[in-house]
């Protein structure tokens, strides 16, 4: 049963995934009633935050055995003794999982309550607090230390200020207010310390706040899993193509054991910045990070000046990984998908441009990985098909590790080419939710197979080079 409603769209989107997922092929293979159901299924979860936090333990300055012991320790002091166990990946060997306890329906609501914008609503049911810049209304009479119950505007129809919100939104748990309304919003420089100590979130998640910074980094599993495919080598060279904001780009030189080179490239100067900072907090050397538009990335000629920064010269590259800019509709939770269709039918293009410029980058026998966090055929498998058309020198190989489900019917793949492709589809998990007692009733098998479907929207297509027509 949901918790949540399903995921809403503007009609116009709405109409363009439903015939995504009731195309022909699928249609014809699943029949019309599964299909229908997988992607009911699909609207549901992705409405509901994944089972589990995903954690990638920093290989580079510290041991996953270590890391686990202390994550286990500092889980149990925020849970308050609640047992909640840290589980290795028998394929993944440097993430730790950790299973989300909820939903918790019987939590009691507070008259007091405070409202918060989409994206911060959708962090707290990951794990976060809730800061200052995040809050749009709090009730009228709110102090510091009061406790509050903490609702998302999903729509953004809430006003900045207000005293009182009677539109839709969400509930989210209850917490214990840090600031009174008054300096809240009545501040003469903004804040952004926490406003909300969230202490009954209804899914139950450890928040990860200057917790051992240096050693982990929260990414989603299907994220891990891009970097381990790519398998760079100590001593080459690789380029991320759109790096931001540098959890791949980290985790690939820490697989390098910080030996070679990482080019990470963004367009975005900001975000850039925020690549440095991660290299730097994570003690990475290997990675160079320039502000650039990957559609120019490649240099007319071959340059002799041995410069390291873009336009590249062609064939320059080991491995790349392109984990394009895309419609984002796998990220989860997300109770309402804001974007028009022309912005989501707009990212196909892009991505192309960005492909054929990494075809070119890369050296004969090298290795591309693609990767997008949406769920559409067009930026994923679609894709696949134009590139094999359009380049003759590249080749699907099979991907290690394989945790998630083969690539979907409709862009006229062979099923042998689809099984070579990865889709992590949370439609393929019953929603259900997780309390203390089903844990501890659980084998370890079961959990890990569980993380590996439950988790956000990815796709990742892996290709190798055969030669430099």
């Amino acid at each position: 049963m949901s918790f949540f409603p399903k995921i809403s769209f503007q009609c116009e989107v709405e109409e363009y995934l439903t015939k995504v997922f009731r195309n022909n092929e699928l249609v014809t293979a699943l029949g019309t009633q599964e299909a229908e159901c997988k992607y009911q299924s699909l609207l549901s979860r992705l409405s509901h935050p994944p089972s589990f936090t995903t954690v990638r333990v920093n290989t580079h300055l510290a041991s996953v055995k270590n890391v686990k012991k202390l994550l286990f320790e500092e889980i149990q002091k925020q849970f308050k003794g609640l047992c909640v166990p840290v589980l290795e990946h028998p394929k993944l060997h440097d993430i730790l999982l950790i299973p989300v306890i909820g939903p918790r329906r019987d939590l009691k609501k507070h008259a007091s309550e405070v409202i918060v914008g989409a994206q911060c609503g959708y962090a707290v049911l990951r794990g976060a607090h809730v800061y200052v810049p995040g809050i749009i209304s709090a009730s009228r009479f709110m102090k510091a230390g009061d406790l509050v119950s903490v609702y998302s505007d999903i729509e953004g129809k809430c006003k900045r200020g207000a005293k009182e919100f009677e539109g839709v939104k969400v509930f989210l748990g209850n917490g214990i207010s840090e600031l009174s309304r008054s300096e809240i919003f009545s501040s003469s420089c903004p804040l952004n310390g926490m406003g909300v100590k969230m202490i009954e979130p209804v899914y139950l998640s450890p928040s990860f706040d200057n917790v051992l910074p240096s050693n982990l980094f929260l990414q989603n599993l299907p994220s891990v899993v891009v970097s381990h495919i790519l398998n760079p080598q100590p001593g080459e060279r690789i380029l991320d193509m759109c790096a931001a904001p540098g959890g791949k780009t980290t985790h690939l030189a820490a697989l390098m054991h910080d030996q070679g080179e990482v080019i990470a490239m963004d367009k975005t100067a900001n975000k850039v910045k925020k690549i440095k900072q991660n290299a730097e907090l994570l003690q990475l050397n290997c990675i160079k990070t320039f502000c650039y538009d990957g559609t120019k990335a490649l240099s007319v000629e071959k340059r002799e000046d041995e410069q390291d920064g873009p336009p590249f010269s062609p064939e320059s590259f080991d491995r790349i990984l392109l984990d394009a800019p895309c419609s984002g509709m796998g990220q989860r939770p997300n109770m309402a998908y804001s974007s028009t269709l022309k912005e989501v039918t707009s990212s196909q293009p892009l991505q192309r441009k960005l492909f054929t410029v990494a075809v070119k980058l890369l050296k004969p026998g090298g290795i591309l990985v693609y990767s997008t966090c949406t769920i559409t055929l067009s930026e994923n498998e679609e894709q696949v098909a134009w590139a094999l058309k359009t380049f003759p020198c590249l080749q699907l190989q099979p991907q290690e590790p394989h945790v998630g489900g083969e690539g979907m019917r409709g862009a006229g793949l062979s099923l042998d080419q689809l099984k070579l492709l990865q889709r992590f589809d949370p439609s393929a998990v019953t929603l259900q939710g997780m309390d203390i007692n089903s844990l501890e009733d659980s084998r370890e098998d079961d959990l890990i197979s569980l993380a590996n479907k439950d988790c956000i929207g990815f796709f990742i297509a892996k290709f190798i080079k055969l030669n430099s027509k």
